[in-house]
C-alpha cells in the first residue's frame, strides 16, 4: 500500500487515526496495540507472506537485544561483542539472500561462464531500510544507549507504518521517548501540521515527479533498446530524472513525516534542499540525511577510528595537511568503501555498485581539494558570488551525471545517454522550433544541427516541467522551512541565513492556508488515478 493511493488516503490512514484517538482516550496501551496491528496490516497489504519474514526477524532482534542488555549488566563485554556481531551477520544474511542472491548468481555466471539458474526471489518491501534500522538498534543497545527495552516498544519501533517501507531510518532512542509521551488523543496542532506535511509531499509526488516520469522513462527505454540519443534529449533525461527522484523521494519523506505527526510523532528530516549544494560533501549532508547519518556513524567512523589507531600504533604522526599516504589510508579508503556499501545497499546490480564508487570518488576529490587548500596556505574566507555559482554548477553536474548511472536499466542505456550528453550522437531540435528559425536553420544544418528529435516527446511540456521543477528546487522554500515554526521534523533546525522567508511564506493555521491546502488536496486526489511509480518502494 503506497502513500499516493486511494486506499491509503481515503481508507487506511483516516481509519487508523480515528481508532487510535478513540482508543487513546481510554487507554494508551490499547492505542499503541492498535497502531501495531494497523502497521502489520499496512505491511501485509501488498504481499501477506512478508509477515513470515518480518515477524520472526522482530523476535530475533528483540531476543538479541535482551541478551545484550544482560551481558552488559553482567560485565561480559567480549560475549556481548560476539553476540552483536552475530546479530548483525544474521540481519545482513537475510538481506543478502532476498536482495542479492540472484545478483551473485548472475555475477558467478558472468565470471565463470556458467549457466546457473535461481528462481527469482521477490524482494520484501522496505527490507533495506528495515535491516539498517535493526542493525542500528542492536549497536545502540550494545553501546548502552537504550535505557528501557519492552517487547511492544521494539515491535512498534520496527513496524511503525509511516517509516516502514522507505524510511527515514530512525533510532530507537529518538523514537521511544516520543511514543511514551504521545497524547494518543486528537491534537489539533499535530493533526493540522501532519495533514499539511502529507499533502505538500503528495503534491510533490503526483504533480512534479509523476509529471516528468513518462518523458524520462521513454528516453531511457529508447537508449536501452540501442537508439542513438541526441544532445538535447540526453540532457533532458539526465536532468529530468535528477528532479524526478528528488521530488519523488523527498515527497514520500514529507508524507511519512506528516503521517507520523498525525499520531504525535516527529520523524527525523531526510531532505534539506540538497540540489542547492555547492559541494558533494554538502550534498550528502542534505540528501537522504538519515542514510548519510547511518553510514557515517556505523560504517565510516568505526573504520576510520580503527585505521587511525593502527596508523598511530606504528609510530606515525597525524599532521595537517595530511600526507598523501595518510590521506589515502585514513580518509580516501574508508570513504570509498562506505560509498561502495551505499551503492550495494541501494540495489543488486553493477550500475548501483558503479554509482556508489563514483560518489566515493567525488567525495575523495572534494576532501583532497580541502587538504590542498590547506597545503597552499589558502585561508578560508567567504567565497564571492561567481565562485559560489561555479561550485554550485560543478556539484550539480556531478550529481546529474551520477543519476544517469543510478537510473539506467543497463550499461548500454547508461552509455547511450552519456554519448548523447557529450554530443557524440549529434544535435536535434524539435520540428516546431526548427521550422521557425528561417534562414538560421540552414546555418544550423551546416553545423550538424538537424530537425526532428529521434524520439516522439511532448517537448514543450517537458521543458516547461523541468524549468518549473528547477525553480521550485532551487529558489523556493522547502517543506520544512515553510513549517519551521511548528517543529516539522525531529532535531531539525533551519539555517535562516540560507533563505529568508517573509511571514506569508510560513505556514500557520489560517483561512488562507486552509483553502490552499484544500485546493492541493482536491487537485492531488484527481491526479491519483494516473500513471505513477514510486522509485524507492522496493528498497
Amino acid at each position: 500500500m503506497l502513500f499516493n493511493s486511494y486506499e491509503f488516503i481515503f481508507a487506511f490512514l483516516p481509519v487508523a487515526a480515528v481508532v487510535f484517538f478513540l482508543l487513546g482516550s481510554r487507554s494508551r496501551g490499547w492505542a499503541m496495540s492498535w497502531l501495531i496491528l494497523a502497521s502489520l496490516f499496512f505491511y501485509a497489504w501488498w504481499r501477506p507472506w512478508n509477515l513470515l519474514i518480518i515477524v520472526p526477524s522482530i523476535f530475533f532482534n528483540y531476543g538479541a537485544a535482551k541478551a545484550l542488555v544482560h551481558l552488559n549488566g553482567a560485565g561480559k563485554p567480549s560475549w556481548s561483542r560476539l553476540l552483536l556481531i552475530f546479530g548483525i551477520v544474521v540481519n545482513v544474511a537475510v538481506l543478502g539472500y532476498f536482495k542479492y542472491a540472484n545478483f551473485f548468481v548472475d555475477v558467478t555466471n558472468d565470471i565463470a561462464g556458467t549457466d546457473f539458474v535461481l528462481e527469482r526471489i521477490v524482494l520484501p518491501l522496505g527490507i533495506s531500510f528495515i535491516t539498517f534500522q535493526k542493525i542500528a538498534f542492536l549497536i545502540d543497545v550494545h553501546a548502552g544507549r537504550v535505557d528501557k527495552l519492552a517487547f511492544r516498544e521494539c515491535v512498534l519501533f520496527v513496524l511503525f507504518f509511516p517509516q516502514l517501507i522507505a524510511g527515514p531510518i530512525v533510532h530507537f532512542r529518538e523514537m521511544m521517548p516520543q511514543f511514551r509521551a504521545a497524547p494518543c488523543t486528537f491534537d489539533r496542532s499535530n493533526v493540522s501540521v501532519g495533514v499539511t506535511l502529507f499533502l505538500l509531499g503528495l503534491s510533490k509526488k503526483v504533480f512534479l515527479a509523476d509529471g516528468i516520469a513518462p518523458t524520462v522513462s521513454s528516453i531511457f527505454e529508447f537508449a536501452a533498446a540501442g537508439g542513438d540519443v541526441s544532445l538535447l534529449t540526453a540532457w533532458m533525461a539526465a536532468l529530468g530524472f535528477t528532479l524526478q527522484i528528488y521530488f519523488d523521494f523527498s515527497g514520500y519523506t514529507d508524507m511519512a513525516l506528516g503521517a507520523a505527526r498525525i499520531f504525535g510523532v516527529r520523524l527525523p528530516p531526510n531532505f534539506d534542499s540538497p540540489l542547492r549544494s555547492r559541494s558533494i560533501i554538502e550534498f550528502w549532508s542534505r540528501w537522504h540525511m538519515t542514510l548519510t547519518r547511518f553510514l557515517t556513524a556505523y560504517i565510516y567512523n568505526p573504520l576510520s577510528v580503527w585505521l587511525t589507531r593502527r596508523y598511530l600504533a606504528k609510530g606515525r604522526r597525524l599532521m595537517r595537511p595530511m600526507k598523501v599516504m595518510a590521506f589515502v589510508q585514513l580518509l580516501a579508503f574508508p570513504t570509498v568503501l562506505t560509498m561502495f556499501i551505499s551503492g550495494v545497499w541501494h540495489g543488486a546490480g553493477y550500475l548501483f555498485v558503479i554509482w556508489g564508487l563514483v560518489h566515493g570518488f567525488y567525495l575523495v576529490v572534494n576532501h583532497a581539494w580541502r587538504e590542498f587548500r590547506v597545503r597552499l596556505g589558502v585561508k578560508a574566507k567567504p567565497a564571492g558570488s561567481i565562485v559560489r555559482f561555479g561550485a554550485f554548477l560543478l556539484t550539480a553536474l556531478c550529481v546529474v551525471v551520477s543519476m544517469v548511472i543510478f537510473r539506467a536499466p543497463t550499461t548500454l542505456a547508461a552509455g547511450g545517454i552519456f554519448e548523447g550528453m557529450l554530443g557524440l550522437n549529434g544535435v536535434a531540435l524539435p520540428d516546431v522550433i526548427y521550422s521557425k528559425l528561417g534562414p538560421l536553420a540552414s546555418v544550423l544544418g551546416s553545423a550538424g544541427i538537424t530537425a526532428g528529435l529521434e524520439i516522439d516527446l511532448p517537448f514543450q511540456r517537458a521543458v516547461i516541467w523541468i524549468l518549473l521543477m528547477l525553480a521550485i528546487a532551487l529558489a523556493c522554500p522547502n517543506t520544512l522551512q515553510i513549517l519551521r515554526e511548528h517543529d516539522p521534523a525531529f532535531g531539525w533546525k533551519d539555517d535562516k541565513s540560507r533563505l529568508k522567508l517573509g511571514s506569508r511564506a510560513l505556514w500557520r493555521p489560517s483561512t488562507a492556508w486552509a483553502l490552499t491546502i484544500a485546493l492541493i488536496a482536491v487537485a492531488a486526489a484527481v491526479r491519483l488515478g494516473g500513471d505513477s511509480e514510486f522509485l524507492y518502494w522496493q528498497f
